[in-house]
């Protein structure tokens, strides 16, 4: 069984040694030069056509598959999909929500009294949006009172991104598709020090905003199946119905090459339609190249953040080299992986997201 068949195809723009960038496409493991169509440097040319030219085009690249040029995969060198022109991260997992509020929080453990009303987010820096392969430097920043320094418990988090197409704003849930082009996989890290000092009243700032991973290739919504509806109580209001179907989407983390969670997309409480209908229902426009991603996946027993993992470092994994950690240490690698089930009845991947950390 291959993940990156032809009922995949993600879009990623690479280069070979003495060549400009261009725009390919992932089929097993080779990219497919798709120059020919799509003669831009980046995905934001082809992202404005919006969702009729997007299936037109797929449809001819896999109608001809052997007409492109075939590179190795190891050949090339992989760059920024698209330029990013907004980011947002929301806050859509109740399981890790719950656990947060546990840890960080004793206090007054349990969910926001908004949470279940509607999608919690916050806007990040798109400026330090980067794609997967590039060095994370641990951040400095103020971890209580008097007290500035390098982040000791930096954190990952295993998120599912999604890259806007065409413009709009109050879009509703129905339309979402019209707007997404597709999907990518995050690595929202996060400094948890910085960020339980900073944090309240107003939420995530420095802890968040120093890197966030993404991964080279973008698989478009077309190659995946339509997943199962949360089950959501009380019922949100009208403009965030009906709340679209999820993605049947497994990540898989690794943490210097050992496994150390499995957590299901099919658990989180908002859909990315909700989450597009809340972002712009005050009138805020999405524009080309918008980066929304589903916050920290998470379920009732795989995790998607170390905090949770490792009880905010008191319970430390051990590693397949004997290693144990609470938190990150400086060089330490993660790989963010993923399967999905496509919409022609089999299985897909998503292009993985690495990231290792530097002093």
């Amino acid at each position: 069984m291959t993940l990156f068949g032809p009922d995949n195809l993600p879009y990623g723009v690479f280069s070979e040694p003495g060549h400009e960038r261009r725009i390919g496409v992932r089929l097993d493991d080779v990219v497919l030069d798709v120059s020919e169509l799509l003669p831009w440097p980046s995905l934001n040319p082809f992202l404005a056509l919006g969702r009729p030219e997007w299936t037109r085009i797929r449809g001819e690249i896999r109608s001809e598959l052997r007409r492109w040029r075939q590179i190795a995969l190891g050949a090339v060198e992989l760059h920024m999909p698209f330029e990013v022109a907004d980011y947002t991260d929301f806050y859509s997992s109740e399981h890790h929500a719950v656990n947060v509020s546990r840890i960080l929080r004793p206090g007054e453990p349990g969910l926001p009294p908004q949470w279940k009303h509607l999608p919690i987010g916050y806007h990040g820096r798109a400026g330090t949006v980067v794609v997967s392969g590039t060095p994370v430097r641990r951040p400095y920043g103020q971890l209580g009172p008097g007290l500035f320094g390098p982040a000791q418990r930096l954190d990952i988090e295993a998120e599912v991104g999604f890259v806007v197409g065409t413009p709009g704003a109050r879009i509703p849930t129905t339309a979402w598709r019209d707007h997404v082009f597709g999907v990518v996989l995050v690595n929202d890290w996060s400094a948890r020090d910085i960020q339980a000092f900073e944090y309240r009243p107003l939420g995530p700032f420095l802890a968040k905003s120093f890197a966030t991973s993404i991964s080279p290739w973008v698989t478009p919504l077309e190659a995946f199946a339509d997943g199962k509806p949360p089950e959501q109580d009380p019922q949100p209001l009208p403009y965030l119905l009906p709340p679209g179907s999820g993605l049947d989407v497994t990540l898989r983390v690794e943490w210097n090459g050992t496994e150390v969670s499995r957590p299901s997309y099919n658990h989180m409480y908002w859909t990315a339609a909700q989450q597009l209908a809340h972002l712009t229902v005050n009138g805020a426009a999405v524009r080309t190249g918008d980066l929304f991603a589903s916050g920290t996946v998470s379920g009732p027993t795989q995790t998607g953040s170390f905090l949770e993992l490792t009880e905010n470092g008191t319970r430390p994994v051990r590693l397949g080299n004997g290693d144990e950690r609470g938190f990150l240490e400086d060089g330490d690698q993660v790989t963010i992986s993923a399967t999905a089930a496509g919409a022609e009845g089999g299985t897909i991947g998503l292009g993985p997201v690495s990231g290792t950390v530097c002093p």
